[in-house]
């Protein structure tokens, strides 16, 4: 009889040990999970560029923090916008968050720019009415322009590197090279408010003109 009693109590021990070492080895599995996932998240994902200078459009980039959508309507450009017509801007997420902590962009630092057209007009000016009132409101895609930072790589355009994808409806192009200096850099030197962006028109980024 003690000697059974003794074999039960062996056994419930032996089954405890099994039982916490499962809860063990699952909540560590939690944990690494964990720190993957975190890790994945602060990965950089901009844009990878090659030895020629080329580059693709980032996966996913809709999804990136939203900084903006100036707005230059070719009704009132002269049906001749350079950039019609919203601009909505992203910035990869973990530049963004060393832009927040430094206030500086790194190297690896994607801006995404989409454009979108506004839906047909219906005043002289081009706005129309909605039920929010009168103004301009985004209809379609209509082109992808990007900026990528690498002051090694793009010395002589002020450290980035401009892309264009076309200015058209999707799909946009598989890759893109790089633009001489004389065409987004050029414009960007001379205008833009910081580190080659403009970020007057992002108050998010705070540094205002």
């Amino acid at each position: 009889m003690v000697e059974r009693q003794g074999g039960n109590v062996k056994g419930k021990r032996v089954h405890r040990a099994v039982a916490w070492g499962i809860l063990g080895a699952g909540l560590l599995a939690l944990a690494v999970h964990g720190v993957v996932a975190q890790a994945q998240m602060r990965a950089p994902a901009g844009a990878k560029i090659d030895a020629e200078n080329k580059t693709s459009i980032p996966e996913g980039f809709r999804e990136w923090p939203f900084l903006g959508a100036p707005l230059t309507p070719n009704a009132l450009n002269d049906g001749k916008a350079g950039f019609p017509e919203f601009h909505y801007v992203y910035i990869e997420p973990a530049a963004y968050e060393h832009y927040k902590k430094t206030g500086e962009f790194p190297d690896g630092t994607t801006i995404v720019k989409e454009l979108l057209l506004t839906k047909a007009g219906e005043h002289p000016d081009g706005s129309r009415d909605e039920v929010s009132g009168r103004g301009y409101f985004p209809d379609s895609f209509a082109g992808v322009d990007m900026m990528v930072k690498d002051t090694k790589k793009f010395a002589e355009t002020n450290g980035w590197g401009f892309f264009n994808f076309g200015h058209k409806a999707p799909p946009y192009a598989a890759s893109a090279a790089a633009l001489p200096n004389d065409s987004c850099a050029f414009c960007h030197t001379a205008n833009a408010t910081y580190d080659m962006v403009f970020t007057k028109f992002y108050p998010i980024l705070g540094k205002p003109e």
